[in-house]
Parts: structure tokens; C-alpha cells; sequence
């Protein structure tokens, strides 16, 4: 049981580092006053967010987020410690 709870911790620890640069690389929220007056939400980039590289990135941070409670949780059950 040692080694898978070593595995976990090693799975863990990735997680953690991707979870952190995928935040980290993603825009911010707010669309300035820019966005403001031309409507961001009827630009071309507003209705296909979900194909962008944005939109991946909001992908990828909802799968790691719950990887990251999956792991949490697997660490602290007494089964693999």
C-alpha cells in the first residue's frame, strides 16, 4: 500500500504544479472598457469561446480542480497510508 500511496502523492504533486500554470495563463475577466462599448458577447471571439484556447483553458482548470479533490481525498483515507 506504500506504493500507491506514493504514486498518489506523485500524481498529486503534478496536478497541483498543472493546476497552478493553467490558472495562471488564463485572462482575466474583465473586459475593460473596450468590451463595454462594442459588446464582447456578440464579437466572434465571444460566441466561439468555447473553441478557443481560452475556453480549453476553463476546461482543463474544471478537470484538474476535480482531479485535485479526488486526489485529496484518496490521500487521507487511512486505506493507503
Amino acid at each position: 500500500m506504500n506504493i500507491i500511496h506514493g504514486i498518489l502523492l506523485i500524481l498529486y504533486i503534478i496536478d497541483c504544479i498543472a493546476l497552478t500554470v493553467v490558472v495562471l495563463m488564463q485572462e482575466g475577466k474583465q473586459a475593460g472598457l473596450t468590451g463595454a462599448i462594442s459588446g464582447a458577447a456578440e464579437s466572434y471571439w465571444g460566441k466561439n469561446k468555447g473553441r478557443s484556447m481560452e475556453g480549453g483553458l476553463v476546461l482543463a482548470t474544471r478537470i484538474m480542480a476535480v482531479l485535485f479533490v479526488v486526489f485529496s481525498l484518496l490521500l487521507n483515507l487511512k486505506i493507503f497510508s
